[in-house]
């Protein structure tokens, strides 16, 4: 309730979410309460929100890539990570922006402290998310620096890990010699 109290208080000046799935979101997190109520959370980030690029796929969300191309486009099918982060019970609140697919004309997103200043790399709408406290995490990814990027512009941490140390299978490539994905988080 928080994140979408925040969400609906700053996303209109910030534009960080492409995507709200607040009918999923609450179902997850429902889902998450009555599990710690038995004692039974699936993982210690069980009900934890979180917003996913809009360049990794969600089996109940758009994967459109701030792009007329990908417009209302839906894979069927959760990309690795995420299917792994609802494995452990997160909840996945939405999708955030990227730049026309990922590298293209930039998205609507502002920089949560100054909206007259970039919010960093196409990892923005993630890094934004977490930066104006809407998500206390959220999934990035990045070929160049715009994974940490993002999460330093934003004041947030951004990881980027080993190279092939975290599944890239369903996000859409840049050059997948070189692409990471990563967590952007507030603390």
């Amino acid at each position: 309730d928080r994140c979408l109290e925040t969400i609906a208080a700053r996303d209109g000046e910030i534009k960080a979410f492409a995507y709200l799935n607040e009918a999923g979101a609450r179902e997850a997190a429902d889902a998450a309460t009555a599990r710690y109520r038995e004692d039974l959370a699936l993982s210690p980030i069980d009900g934890c929100p979180i917003a996913v690029k809009d360049s990794i796929e969600t089996i109940d969300m758009p994967t459109q890539m701030n792009s007329p191309v990908f417009e209302g486009w839906i894979s069927g099918r959760d990309a690795a990570c995420v299917y792994a982060l609802r494995r452990s019970g997160a909840t996945i609140l939405g999708k955030t922006f990227t730049p026309e697919l990922v590298l293209g004309t930039p998205g609507p997103t502002r920089n949560p402290f100054d909206p007259s200043r970039s919010p960093g790399g196409s990892s923005s709408g993630s890094g934004a998310a977490v930066g104006a406290g809407m998500v206390p995490v959220a999934i990035g990814n990045q070929t160049g620096g715009s994974l940490i990027r993002p999460a330093s512009y934003c004041a947030n941490y951004g990881f980027k890990p080993t190279h092939s140390a975290l599944n890239i299978g369903g996000m859409h490539p840049i050059a997948p010699s070189q692409d990471h994905i990563g967590p952007m988080a507030a603390t």
